[in-house]
């Protein structure tokens, strides 16, 4: 008998022809190890009864991996979808989704639920949303609760939870980031009485190898939480998806298959033939634009008011550049503001907590030599060192590269080097002098580096064994602080200025989803926004809370420049450690091939490159990045297919393709 196997290597097809072992009979979807060239290599079988290779002999499959469970046919479809989609190899595709197989893993942790009742009453439009998304149960559909920070959709998907468990049917809840579980863990592991799993890169790879084996096995209902590489779970029984916080870029992969969780989670229900559910306070446009066209079995859910008795915080906008320095106190608080300092001292005074966002690691940007001007940059990358003062470093971003902060100039040797810029780490040291009497502490990935970190940090926070918290994108996700009245938002001017269409959306999801950290509990939450550019009109929707302004404002200019929603994007990478061989291949080979076919069979897609990355070189690879984009999805897909056949790939460079971005590099 001969098979098709999809095997792991990267090549788009869908399987290399194997002649079955005389060991066991094989079935689809099984994981066996097959020679490939003089190697061997995983892969799944995904055909029975092929016709004999005429053109050459079929080697026969080595052996089965009998440890992992067999990859059923509702996962395979979706992993063919997939590949499909997303330009990418099937058979390594599979095995990049499969934990690392134990022979003999430790005992799985199973966190049992206690299925206390739930103490909450639902709003007349909170039982009115539960009750349409449950007349969906069994059958596929999509539904986005598109509800203000604080407006109760965790309750929403606890009643949908048990629910669907109560149907015996499991239930699949994808987070963005790991630092949203243990808020999450704890209030479903109290009020479900089924067995509830975390997947996430925290655990071992024992505990993940045997919570995928519950999943594709267990009989009886569960509930698994996890961040974006659950979606692939084999969950049996799977009666409902949840994707909370739909609108964060955590959810897309940047390396290897450059899926989108949220996107792959809508597809797995309609394989499943269950509801899926997402949740936002700032829906993707793209997401926003979808559930308000009308379309089949696609259900939109306003929620435009907080419950608990609760109003939105006030937004205030402090002008850092006509204000700038108006006081030696001003220029002494650097990068505070008098006005800000002074609303965290009245928070202390309160005995209130405040929270202090800026999206950026670090005490300085970069360093560059008062007298000549030389910046230190990476050796590896083409981008300035950030300055981080605890570990007197100077570190990289986009790389492991790190040197002791210097002594002096080495191109002129002037002893006197500027500090350019500031992260959180400068922030903190700041609100130290200002603040002497107020416990604060940072909460960013340099800070927090593990699980039982975070966990300690937020229970510190929580019991108010912490005043203020210094933080980056980590405290924009969803948490709940009870005594927070007062946050302060710095450096979105710089984020404003970014060269991607999609930087005002951005800015506004991260200050409206930080902004909801504000009374939660109360009427008198307050948000400042440090910027010099008052006047703008994102600002004026900010402040007036406008449940939909953006969207409308926004879809206009997208309309305008011919971008998502409006058109599908995808972008090809190609890189190489020779930056003279990548710029020859570009020119002689990638610019005619892309030309031609647009020319000749195409002509719906526009090419906006080839052209240098905006970083260039990253990790001694450079790259170059070419942007295609068309209103016709299946012009721009067949597009890619003709073009990765005909295209002849050397040595030394590499080929990427990444459909839907979600920023331009």
């Amino acid at each position: 008998m001969f098979l098709k196997v999809a095997v792991n290597y990267p090549v788009k097809n869908d399987g290399l022809t194997y002649k079955a072992s005389d060991d066991f009979v094989p079935v689809v979807g099984d994981i066996v190890v097959v020679p490939l060239g003089r190697r061997k290599e995983l892969g799944c079988v995904t055909e029975l009864n092929c016709s004999e290779p005429e053109e050459f002999k079929a080697k026969a499959i080595i052996s089965l991996k009998d440890e992992y469970p067999r990859v059923d046919e509702n996962n395979l479809k979706l992993y063919q979808w997939m590949a499909s989609y997303y330009h990418y190899g099937l058979g390594q595709l599979i095995v990049d989704c499969l934990p690392a197989s134990k022979k003999r893993p430790k005992p799985l942790v199973i966190n049992k639920g206690e299925g206390q009742e739930i103490d909450f009453k639902a709003t007349a439009k909170q039982s009115e949303i539960i009750s349409k998304i449950l007349n969906h149960q069994n059958k596929f559909s999509k539904h986005l609760i598109h509800g203000v920070t604080g407006s109760g959709k965790t309750h929403i998907y606890l009643e949908l939870i048990k629910k669907t468990l109560l149907d015996k049917k499991s239930v699949l809840y994808l987070l963005p980031e790991i630092n949203l579980t243990p808020q999450f863990l704890k209030t479903f592991t109290s009020y479900v009485d089924v067995p509830v799993f975390t997947f996430h890169s925290e655990l071992s790879g024992s505990q993940k190898f045997l919570i995928w084996k519950d999943a594709a096995e267990a009989e009886e209902p569960r509930l698994y939480i996890g961040v974006r590489s659950s979606v692939f779970l084999p969950v049996k029984n799977l009666g409902l998806i949840i994707v909370d916080e739909e609108h964060d870029n955590s959810f897309k992969q940047e390396d290897r298959c450059t899926y989108n969780a949220r996107d792959v989670a809508m597809k797995k229900a309609q394989i499943a033939g269950c509801p899926v559910v997402l949740g936002s306070a700032t829906p993707a446009i793209e997401i926003w634009q979808h559930f308000n066209s009308g379309l089949p079995n696609t259900f939109y859910y306003p929620l435009e008011e907080r419950v608990t008795n609760a109003s939105l915080p006030e937004i205030v906008l402090v002008d850092t550049k006509t204000e700038k320095k108006t006081s030696q106190f001003q220029e002494s608080v650097w990068p505070m503001h008098e006005k800000t300092i002074a609303q965290l001292k009245e928070a202390i005074e309160k005995k209130e907590q405040a929270l202090v966002f800026i999206n950026r690691l670090g005490f300085a940007n970069y360093v560059q030599c008062r007298s000549c001007g030389h910046q230190f940059t990476c050796k590896n990358c083409s981008t300035t060192l950030r300055f981080f003062k605890a570990k007197n470093i100077l570190s990289c971003q986009h790389c492991e590269y790190h040197e002791p902060f210097p002594q002096g100039c080495p191109k002129c040797g002037n002893l006197t080097l500027l500090q350019k810029g500031f992260g959180t780490e400068r922030v903190l040291e700041e609100l130290q002098k200002q603040l002497p009497e107020a416990r604060i502490e940072r909460f960013d990935r340099d800070e927090i580096k593990t699980f039982k970190d975070l966990q300690i940090k937020l229970d510190n926070f929580h019991s108010g064994e912490i005043d203020i918290l210094v933080g980056t994108q980590m405290l924009s996700k969803g948490h709940n602080f009870k005594r927070v009245k007062k946050v302060i938002i710095l450096g979105v001017d710089n984020q404003l200025n970014l060269p991607d269409f999609r930087a005002t959306e951005k800015v506004w999801q991260t200050i409206v989803q930080v902004a909801g950290r504000a009374g939660r509990y109360s009427h008198d939450g307050k948000v400042f926004v440090q910027t010099a550019n008052p006047d703008s009109n994102l600002f004026e929707i900010i402040k007036s809370h406008s449940f939909d302004g953006f969207y409308k404002s926004e879809m206009q200019m997208r309309k305008l420049c011919e971008c998502p929603p409006f058109f599908k994007l995808s972008t090809l990478y190609f890189s190489s450690k020779d930056q003279d061989k990548l710029a020859s291949y570009i020119h002689s080979t990638v610019t005619p091939l892309l030309h031609s076919l647009r020319e000749k069979h195409f002509n719906g897609i526009h090419i906006l490159g080839p052209r240098p990355s905006l970083v260039e070189k990253r990790a001694n690879q450079y790259s170059w990045t070419v942007l295609l984009k068309s209103n016709d999805i299946n012009q721009l897909h067949n597009m890619l297919n003709s073009f990765s056949l005909n295209l002849n790939v050397i040595s030394g460079v590499s080929v990427k393709t990444d459909v839907d971005p979600q920023h331009i590099s």
